[in-house]
């Protein structure tokens, strides 16, 4: 049972985690579309994933952080990356030719509301 317990408490501090990294989100890309961040927080702060949301700055809510979550969000949902990654690119050479659509993006998103 304390077990349990112990893992239900460790589910609801990072149910908050990932709640307060999408409020940050939102706080730094106002005109991001609604309800991306929380596609952001969640996918940025998978437990075990290694991604930037479960790193020491994530977890601070640095800026910086933040933005490398929503430039691989960019990255992968508005632009081809995915599929130039299909067709044999490199990873280096594909983010090179998607790197002007994800500026656009982020800079678009992080405009005042």
């Amino acid at each position: 049972r304390r077990r349990e317990r112990a893992a239900a408490s460790r589910a609801e501090l990072d149910r908050e985690y990932v709640r307060q990294f999408a409020e940050r989100v939102r706080q730094l890309y106002p005109r991001c579309p609604p309800g991306r961040e929380v596609a952001i927080a969640e996918h940025a702060c998978l437990k075990y994933s290694g991604r930037v949301g479960r790193s020491a700055a994530a977890k601070s809510l640095d800026e910086q952080a933040i933005r490398l979550a929503v430039v691989a969000h960019v990255r992968h949902a508005e632009t081809p990356y995915d599929s130039l990654l299909a067709r044999s690119y490199d990873r280096w050479d594909a983010r090179a030719q998607v790197k002007g659509v994800v500026a656009r993006v982020v800079d678009k998103w992080e405009a005042p509301a």
